[in-house]
Order: C-alpha cells, then structure tokens, then sequence
C-alpha cells in the first residue's frame, strides 16, 4: 500500500486512494470478520431481548469490531456505569465502536444515519437517538427521546463537535443536544471522555471531502494496527453549572486540557467547511 501521507492527500482531495493487492486482501479479510462477528452477535442479542435480560452482545460487538479495523483501544480512567451522559471530541467513525465497546453506551446520531443500510439497522440495535439538528419544531420531542434512551440505556454519550476532525484540534462545542440537562434528570452526571489516536490521528480522521465508503474501505484496508486511547475524565455534576452552554462550554475546557497534554502542544485551528 501507498504511504499514509499519499492517501491522506487523495482523502482531502476527494479521491479515493486506489489500494493494492496486499490492501484488497486486508480489507477482505477484516470485512469478512466483521460479518462473522455480526452473524454471532445479532442472535444472541436477539435471544437475549426476548427473555427479557440484559443484553452484553452490542457492547461485545462493538469492541471486537474496533480491535477488527486495527485499533487497539486502552482504556484510562473509570466510565460510569449509569446515569451518565458522555461527552466526547469527535475523530472517526471507530469513535463509536471504542466508546460502545469500552462502556456499552448508546448513541445521539444524525437522522439520516437511520436510513444508510446495515448501519441504520446496527445502530438501532444499540438503541441509537437519531436527531434532526436543523427541526426546530420538533426540540421537545427530541429531547424527551433523550430522557428516554438515559433511563433504558443508562448511559448516552454525545460528539457536540457535530463533526470529525483531524485529532489535533477541537472545534466549538454546540449545546442544543445537552438542552436535556435542562433542567438535568435526577442523579445524572456529566463525564467528558477524551479520544487520542496519537500520531495516526490525521491518517484514521474523516475530515476533507472523502466520503464515508472511501474513508471506511482506506482504513480497513491499512497495515497494522494503531493505538487508540480512550481516557474517561473526571465527571461532574450538571446541576451545578448554569445551563446547556456552561455544560458544554466545562466539557470543552476538559477535553481541550487532555488533547493538549497528549499533543504537547497548541492545538491547531480548524475550520468547519473542511469537515464532512
């Protein structure tokens, strides 16, 4: 295969990076393990739902998957079990994969990700809240989906970037998914959490104008493996801070204080009409 500089410029160009015979295997290979671990997985789920118990098979998945497209997740700090709302900076699509393997929380997503075939499906298994940001008509109804996914789900994680960015920036934090903490429900804490894909961030991030089949098919298609490091911060509770945008603006600040202890540096501007 190229050199990950080389499909990092095709990716922010919009073309895809054509793959060599080695990367055509190696994405055969781990697409076909993906599909056995589904084939393992969505049954059992399935079995575990109608007898009515807990269900361990979306967070099992959703871990294997990760280590599956070469990420080696570790784990620093404690996620809270329940009664917590994730917040997270927003890197990649395997951002998911970490967070739901390492905490089995559920997701807020885009509508349209509802309607993406296999994916929509997948992610409503894992009792995803898919939103429209731009209905301004439909807030309330919104917002109770999210009161609702706390109490069946325990745990929600958010990415209120709204997009992905290269890893070694962090763009304005939008508050209007966090309205559910106003006023927040009872005994639910706030947990920022920090993804850190070192220095393969810029390669593994979906940013430019690649869509999502080529960023997917890029890095399943890689060599190796990368580290991916997945630290849960301190939480805290949102009761004490003066609504949404306090919320939003204290996650950032801690979030932005773990990217620049892992960078060692200023973080770098990002504009947002990069972004996909």
């Amino acid at each position: 295969m190229a050199s990950p500089s080389a499909a990092r410029i095709d990716a922010a160009e919009g073309r895809p990076h054509p793959l060599t015979a080695a990367g055509w295997a190696r994405f055969i290979v781990r697409t076909l393990l993906l599909v056995l671990a589904l084939l393992l997985c969505v049954p059992m789920h399935y079995i575990w739902r109608t007898l009515r118990i807990g269900s361990p098979w979306p967070k099992l998945f959703l871990g294997w998957a990760a280590r599956i497209c070469g990420a080696r997740v570790r784990v620093i700090g404690t996620p809270l079990h329940r009664d917590v709302f994730f917040i997270a900076n927003h890197v990649s699509w395997i951002d998911i994969l970490a967070m739901g393997g390492a905490s089995g929380t559920a997701f807020v997503a885009k509508a349209e990700l509802a309607t993406v075939p296999v994916v929509g499906w997948l992610s409503s298994l894992n009792r995803t809240v898919f939103v429209k940001r731009e209905d301004k008509l439909n807030v309330a109804e919104q917002i109770n989906s999210l009161r609702d996914a706390l109490a069946d789900n325990w745990s929600v994680t958010v990415f209120p970037e709204g997009t992905t960015t290269d890893g070694q920036s962090l763009l304005p934090f939008k508050s209007s998914m966090l309205k559910v903490l106003e006023p927040p429900p009872p005994s639910v804490l706030v947990q920022p959490v920090h993804l850190d894909y070192g220095p393969v961030a810029e390669e593994i991030g979906w940013v430019g104008v690649e869509d999502g089949r080529n960023n997917a098919m890029r890095i399943l298609a890689r060599p190796g493996s990368f580290d991916l490091i997945v630290t849960f911060l301190e939480p805290f509770c949102p009761a004490e801070y003066a609504g949404r945008k306090t919320i939003a603006a204290e996650s950032r600040r801690r979030i932005e204080d773990a990217l620049y202890a892992a960078l060692g540096k200023p973080l770098r501007p990002f504009t947002l009409h990069s972004a996909p």
